[in-house]
């Protein structure tokens, strides 16, 4: 099994591979990782996925949690009350942090990294498929998932088409030292804040500020910005260049929004931003791409083992792409909320009293946070295609029993059993755990398959999802 890239996506799929004793080679374009100190926020099902893994006490080590409220296209609205998780917050934290954590996660289990090691081209054929590297080494695997960003070598080789729009504005976005005071810059963002929504200054802490600005034009974002670009940009946007000095990063995004058409051509597959990009409003990227991997990983894994039901690989599109298309209309719903435009600037302040309204506060921050969706699975009640969230069991936490990254039946009956699946699926009887309904059968990303108490019923989907059941266990 190959993954071109090693970013946060590429690394969790070789983890998600591994957990299921699969072969992984991760070939990774840049010689070493990138450097630049750049904060990401980890949204709240992310944030779950880490918990699913054991993965979350290193993170909050390194990471600074705050509420989830004003996310949206920066509408400075709290976060709804009593939303449906144990992990209710934003947790900030350096992208290369999550970066080496997944990686060192990945070769801890067993997956190979090989960095300098550019995907020039493939070929697939019905066995498999023979990657091609710059130097010329072909390499033979039975699958290949791009994970290689936005300018994804494999996506392009695999032919598919990536409709969208192209990018209109370019934004700056760094962090660096500010020699004006913080009274000065204060004054500024007051002054401004509401005439131009791209455009802000926040204070990171030892005098480092988080520094967004509109670009002049829009430029080759493989290009990054200079220091001089961001003084000029200030200066035309605020009077000011705020004396900005000593950057710890710098960067460029645009307004760019694409989609590719298939997540799957025959064995080869494409996650995370070579799949989908779009602006970094609302901070979904880099959380669509981990959580892409989580979805994909476990059957991938169920097809090179041999167990995976005939159009279980098939889900991975069917699901994906819808989430990944409501990210890209919520995003480009943000951008024009931060037009300037009299038009934009009427429909956000509307929606600036809407969100007064719980429910519709409810409804963005579950966007935004990937908490609210909905598989289809089919007709069932309401938690039916929806993730469970880390509840109370009685070994503790719900989270702590899917670390192995296996599918999971909480039984409240103690009359259920996984029966012959029992060496891909737990089981734990719990009549005390706190749910309302008698059992639910868990997949491996944490999302409810079946809910019910009739044993012919719970057959049929695990069959559905996990296959049929062993020999031994038939006979």
């Amino acid at each position: 099994m190959i993954i071109a890239g090693c970013g946060p996506t590429g690394a969790m799929l070789a983890a998600e591979l591994r957990l299921h004793d699969v072969r992984v080679l991760v070939l990774e374009q840049e010689a070493e990782p990138a450097s630049a100190v750049r904060i990401v926020g980890l949204h709240i099902r992310s944030i779950e996925l880490m918990a699913m893994r054991g993965l979350l006490e290193r993170l909050l080590e390194h990471g600074r949690q705050r509420p989830v409220g004003g996310i949206f296209a920066a509408i400075g609205k709290p976060a709804p009350e009593g939303l449906d998780s144990a992990h209710p917050y934003l947790l900030g934290i350096p992208q290369p942090v999550i970066v080496d954590l997944l990686e060192a996660h990945a070769m801890q289990l067993g997956a190979q990294v090989r960095r300098g090691c550019p995907v020039t081209g493939f070929e697939q054929d019905d066995e498999g498929v023979t990657v091609e590297l710059a130097d010329g080494e072909p390499l033979r695997a039975r699958y290949l998932v791009g994970c290689d960003g936005a300018r994804s070598t494999v996506r392009k080789r695999l032919g598919v088409g990536f409709p969208g729009e192209p990018a209109r504005n370019d934004t700056l976005m760094g962090e660096l030292e500010v020699g004006a005071s913080p009274e000065q810059v204060a004054a500024t963002m007051a002054e401004l804040r509401d005439v131009n929504r791209r455009f802000w200054l926040r204070p990171v802490g030892e005098g480092v500020y988080s520094v967004v600005v509109p670009a002049a034009s829009v430029s080759d974002r493989a290009t990054p910005p200079t220091l001089e670009d961001f003084q000029q940009q200030l200066r035309a946007t605020a009077g000011t260049d705020f004396g900005v000095h000593s950057p710890r990063w710098l960067s460029r995004f645009g307004d760019a929004t694409r989609l590719v058409e298939r997540y799957r051509v025959g064995r080869v597959m494409l996650a995370g931003d070579a799949a989908h990009i779009h602006p970094p409003l609302g901070g979904q990227g880099l959380n669509l791409g981990v959580q892409d991997a989580f979805n994909l990983g476990w059957k991938l894994a169920a097809q090179i083992r041999g167990w995976a039901p005939e159009t279980l690989l098939d889900t991975y599109h069917a699901e994906r792409h819808p989430v990944a298309a409501d990210v890209l209309d919520n995003t480009r719903a943000q951008m024009e909320l931060t037009s300037t435009e009299p038009g934009p600037q009427a429909v956000r302040r509307l929606l600036t009293e809407l969100m007064d309204i719980d429910a519709v506060n409810r409804l963005l921050i579950e966007k935004i946070t990937a908490i609210g969706i909905r598989y289809d699975f089919g007709e069932g009640p309401d938690l039916l295609g929806r993730r469970l969230r880390d509840i109370d069991v009685d070994q503790g936490r719900l989270y702590g029993l899917l670390h192995r990254g296996r599918g999971l039946l909480l039984d409240r009956t103690e009359r259920l059993s996984v029966g012959g699946w029992s060496d891909r699926v737990d089981y734990l009887a719990d009549p005390a755990a706190a749910l309302d309904v008698p059992g639910v059968l868990l997949r491996p990303d944490g999302y409810v398959a079946w809910i019910g108490d009739d044993q012919r019923d719970l057959d049929i989907h695990l069959t559905r999802w996990f296959g049929t059941p062993a020999v031994s266990a038939r006979a």
